[in-house]
Order: structure tokens, then sequence, then C-alpha cells
């Protein structure tokens, strides 16, 4: 293996166990970033908010003014930001609520013999915490990617997390979002330590029903640790994108499509997938060159250094069957046929099919969500969606035609597995007829 700036691979050269290694990295957090989180979660479960002030203090995410976001400031801020962001807001805010709308639930009922009627019923949560990434850089996309689908499902009140800045202010932008989205509390608080205080509570943040959002490796160890105390939509880790090219691919749009999702943070993957050797120093070329225009050059860099993957597959079948295997976050199809090529992967968050479909137009306009699984939870997991802000029950009515009818299958199976109060649980009901 060798390379440039990323990493290259001969998916021909590898043996199975070292393909398996690439293909099946993990999402699970490091023991010992665990650990910590475990530490924090614990002590703001029973330190409250002078816990939850103190451990912001040490690790960065609180402000001066403190943890609540008032009702006024959310207004101002949105009064205060230019026309044309506040109409990039709401553009995006309609498309996100467009999109999951076509997601609400519907209720059914089946008969499963006559006079055996089972529902099943869809209820919105009470209370949900949405944890919005910031520090370095503010995302009032993630805020509408988690808030609008919970205010579509009926959420009764939606609760938003999110750091400062490393000087202690807020994203003027992310209010604005908040006030357009109706949220109805905001406080200022990141990391574990948030997490922690939206599952336990504290004197100030009543507890939530589930968390969900993306976050640093400290946010998903977090939500691991608290799940249980209430739901989590899923462990996500860094942010990542696998591109697929081949021949007929632009080097340049290749280039932008791996640096505009390193661009996430320094471990967020990038990884180039292709039968073309070479595009690799086309590529290559075509990424030193777009850095230098770039304003996250070093974390670029970084994430492309110690993440950034270009991997050479002996043929284009084959490339796509490292790409489904791989099960990225973000997958973007930059060949001759990308609607076919698309059609044929099954592991991915989100797909991005063909030259006019960059992956920053769903992270940011076309109303899908960015919520996504990564490390391979694509596999089992998908995106964020209305679902997720909710539950079903089943609601089962039998008539007394119908309890009769499956009266023997149940004493049978009861009898099976010894379980006599299940058999007689059905029998006494019918005891006063069969009375003499």
């Amino acid at each position: 293996m060798n390379g440039t700036l990323m990493q290259r691979v001969i998916l021909g050269d590898l043996s199975p166990s070292a393909r398996e290694r690439i293909v099946r990295r993990t999402a699970v957090v490091d023991p010992n970033v665990r650990a910590g989180a475990a530490i924090i979660c614990e002590g703001i479960r029973t330190g409250g908010d002078a816990a939850l002030t103190t451990t912001s203090e040490r690790f960065g995410g609180g402000r001066p003014a403190g943890l609540t976001v008032t009702r006024s400031e959310m207004d101002d801020a949105l009064a205060s930001i230019p026309a044309e962001e506040r109409r990039a807001l709401e553009a995006a805010i309609t498309n996100v609520t467009t999109y999951h709308r076509a997601q609400l639930p519907e209720d059914r009922t089946v008969e499963t013999v006559p006079g055996v009627e089972i529902a099943r019923r869809w209820s919105p949560l009470r209370r949900v915490g949405a944890y919005v990434p910031g520090g370095k850089a503010a995302y009032p996309s993630t805020l509408i990617m988690t808030v609008a689908p919970a205010r579509l499902a009926g959420v009764d009140e939606v609760v938003v997390v999110s750091p400062a800045d490393p000087d202690g202010k807020v994203s003027p932008t992310l209010l604005a979002a908040a006030a357009l989205l109706e949220v109805d509390e905001m406080y200022i608080v990141g990391g574990a330590q948030a997490i922690a205080a939206l599952a336990f509570g504290t004197e100030t943040i009543r507890p939530v029903e589930k968390i969900v959002g993306p976050g640093n490796a400290w946010v998903t160890a977090a939500k691991l640790y608290v799940f249980g105390e209430c739901g989590i939509d899923l462990p996500a880790g860094p942010s990542e994108v696998c591109v697929l090219a081949d021949e007929t691919s632009d080097p340049r749009l290749v280039a932008i499509d791996l640096l505009s999702q390193a661009e996430h943070g320094p471990d967020s993957p990038a990884v180039l997938v292709t039968a073309d050797a070479s595009l690799f120093d086309r590529v290559e070329a075509e990424i030193q060159t777009l850095l230098a225009q770039l304003s996250r050059s070093d974390i670029l860099e970084a994430a492309l250094g110690d993440h950034g993957l270009m991997v050479l597959a002996p043929d284009h079948e084959e490339a796509i069957r490292f790409v489904d295997d791989y099960a990225p976050e973000h997958a973007t199809i930059l060949t001759a046929d990308p609607e076919g090529d698309a059609k044929r992967i099954r592991g991915a968050g989100s797909i991005y099919v063909g030259r006019w479909s960059p992956e920053s137009a769903g992270d940011y306009a076309t109303g899908a969500n960015h919520v996504l699984p990564t490390g391979g939870l694509a596999r089992s997991y998908g995106p964020l969606g209305v679902e997720d802000f909710g539950s079903w029950r089943q609601v089962q009515t039998l008539t007394r035609e119908g309890l009769g009818r499956l009266r023997p299958t149940i004493a049978c199976l009861a009898d099976a597995e010894g379980l006599t109060a299940h058999r007689l649980a059905a029998d006494l009901r019918f005891e006063a007829e069969e009375t003499p």
C-alpha cells in the first residue's frame, strides 16, 4: 500500500481477512472514550446543573450567559439574519417537510381469522431531544433535519441541545432555524454532558423519551451509555463518503465529492473505488489544486491523510460489490451508468446518482434527511425519518367466536410449553357456558 495524500489499495492483492478489515470497520467507539463518557454521564446524573456547568467549562460547549436559550433570543436572531439566509432556511424546511410528509405512518387493521382483529397503531413520542453538533462550526441544517420530522410526527415537545463556539457564542443562523421551527426548548451545551442531561434530566432540563441527531465519538459513546434510560436513533460515528467512479468520471468532480465530505472533520473517511487505475493520480492532482481554495484545508489534509482511501478493483463489478459491502453513510455514483449502478447498492445511507447530484445538495436542500448510519451500520439502519419520532403498538380485539376458534391452538401450545395459566386464561372465559 502506498500513495501520496490518500492511501492506495489494490483489492486483488488483499487477503480475504485484509479486505474484511477494510469493509467491516466498526461504528463502535474507542473503549477509552466510552469509559470517559460513562464518567461524564454519571457525573451529570448525580450532579445535575452544577455538574453540567463544570463539565462544560472543562471540555467546552457552554456559554457564559447560561444554558437556556429564550424564545426572544430565537426571535431576535431570526429578525437579524440576512434576508437571503432566512429564505435559504425556509426553503430547506419546506423541502424537508415535503419529503418527510410522505413518510407519515398509517394505522392498519387485519383480521387473522373471523372474530380476531389486530390493529397496528402509531403514536408520536411526547418529548424528544435533538442533538445538533457545533463548536468550531454551526449546523442549522442538522437542526432542520432533526426537528422538522419531529414536528410532522406530532411530537409534543422538541428540545434542542447544541454547543457554543470556542468563544461561548451561538450562531444566529442556528437560533433563527430554531425560531422558524418553533423549537419548544433550547439549551447551549454539547458533548457527552448534553446527552446525559437529556437522558437523566437536571434541575433545568427535563428528561426526554428519545435522543436523535449526529455527533462526535463522545456524543456517540454517551448515547450508547444512556440507551435504556431513553431511546436513541442510532450510534453513528464520523461522517463518511464512498465515491464509485470509472473511466468516464470527471476527476475534478470525484475530488470535490471526496473533499466535501472529509470537510466534516479529521476523522471522516473518504473512499474512492474504481477499476480505472489512471484515476488515482488525476484525482490526487485535483485534490491538491482544490485544497488551496478551501477554508478547512488543515482538517481536509488530516482526514484524507489518516482516513482517505483509494481502492483499485479488478473490474467494475467488483467495485460495485465493494461499495455495497462497505455500506457507507454516503455513496456517490459518478459512472457511465449511475442509475443502473445505484440500483445494485443496498448498503448505503444515502445514494447520490450522477454528476448533478452532489452530496452537499442532500446535506442542505433536497429534503432528504442527512442524519444517516455510519461505520457500516447502513447494512441494517436507514436515514432518520418520521417513524423515528413515534412507536407502534398492537391492539387485539377478539369476539367470543374468535376466541373459540383459537382455543384449541392456545390449549395445545400452552400444554406443550407447560404454561397452564395461559390455557386457563382462555378456558375460564367459557366456563359458565360449559357448566351444566
